[in-house]
């Protein structure tokens, strides 16, 4: 007997082999499918408050940046937080934020853009960031 024929799998091994990988990559794939349906999902039913519980006393700037109440140009607070979905179609373009001018939805995205972890809002900003496929 050579060496070669010692370290042949017996036949049908590697057909067992092929067999629980496919398996497993099944099984891998029915877990991971609904955990990306629940992601989508959370992204339309986040909120992002504009400005943040802490800040809810400034009003928001063209460039996104928060000012004092009254500074010529500024907008107050927005009255309710907008949802994940609203954001993400008004930063692609598609549309404004609901009950905003013009104006306003230029300056509360400027300001949702310039959201930093640790910010209210921030982890909803984030996940619309996120690709999906």
């Amino acid at each position: 007997m050579s060496d070669d024929t010692q370290n042949d799998p017996p036949k049908g091994a590697t057909s067992r082999r092929a067999l629980m990988l496919g398996a497993v990559s099944a099984t891998a794939i029915v877990s991971i499918r609904p955990a990306l349906a629940q992601t989508a999902a959370s992204v339309v039913t986040c909120e992002i408050p504009v400005p943040d519980p802490g800040r809810a006393g400034n009003y928001i700037a063209a460039d996104g940046s928060l000012v004092p109440p009254g500074t010529q140009g500024a907008f107050a607070p927005a009255g309710r937080p907008f949802k994940g979905q609203d954001v993400k179609v008004a930063l692609g373009g598609g549309g404004q934020l609901p009950g905003t001018s013009y104006e306003q939805n230029r300056a509360y995205t400027n300001y949702i853009r310039r959201l930093q972890s640790g910010t209210s809002g921030f982890t909803c900003f984030a996940s619309l960031q996120m690709p999906r496929g």
